[in-house]
């Protein structure tokens, strides 16, 4: 995920701060600015990660954040009427599976 990430935006910046960390995982908070989608709308993303790692690597991710607010930046109007929506909610995730899966086939997924 975060070599697609990383490698498909022109105008991808982070940063970021640990909250918790440890042995066994960890928590940070960080914030993406990028453009998004074919009319190249800017986005500003505030993300909590949680992280459990196991022999030293992560085998768990999980990421929190306003979809609403993400909704609103990324699709305009449409985020704005239908960002609360499940429906939509399921949508845009789908299609970020499906260019998840796309990234991946063929490489190895733990490179």
């Amino acid at each position: 995920m975060w070599r697609m990430l990383l490698t498909s935006g022109t105008d991808l910046r982070i940063t970021y701060k640990v909250l918790e960390a440890d042995a066994n995982g960890g928590k940070v908070l960080w914030e993406a600015w990028y453009s998004f989608g074919p009319g190249s709308r800017k986005v500003h993303n505030v993300i909590t990660s949680r992280f459990s790692l196991r022999d030293g690597l992560i085998f768990d991710h999980r990421d929190s954040f306003s979809f609403w607010r993400w909704s609103r930046q990324a699709l305009g109007p449409i985020g704005w009427l239908l960002g609360w929506s499940p429906l939509l909610k399921a949508q845009v995730r789908s299609k970020a599976m499906a260019s998840l899966r796309k990234a991946m086939s063929g490489r190895n997924a733990t490179a």
